[in-house]
């Protein structure tokens, strides 16, 4: 085991770890606004295969690369899809215009009642 390997090790199971405490804190109602920044945060992932596609070149690589591009593409789509539909419930609905003619007949309705 390379001394390279063994400290990408530790730095992903660190990362395991805190992503595990980080997301067990947080209350169940604010999971979803959590889970789609951290899906958008992916394109930040997109960048760095962007960086590496510079430096492939075998075949391996360029599948890895095509692979790290495509998950990071839809978790970026993902995150944004997830943000605008949560973001839809909180808008107010639209209230329908109501056509002259019926507004009269309504109207005329509630004046026969009285």
């Amino acid at each position: 085991m390379t001394t390279q390997l063994l400290t990408d090790l530790t730095i992903f199971v660190l990362a395991l770890l805190v992503g595990f405490e980080v997301i067990s804190k947080v209350p169940a109602t604010l999971h979803t606004p959590l889970m789609s920044a951290a899906n958008a945060i992916h394109g930040v992932i997109l960048v760095g295969a962007m960086i590496i596609a510079l430096t492939a070149d075998t075949v391996v690589g360029y599948v890895l690369l095509f692979l790290a591009a495509v998950f990071a593409s839809a978790n970026v789509v993902g995150g944004y899809a997830v943000t605008g539909r949560m973001l839809a419930m909180f808008r107010r609905p639209q209230v329908r215009a109501v056509p002259d003619s019926a507004a009269d007949q309504a109207d005329h309705v509630e004046e026969g009642r009285s």
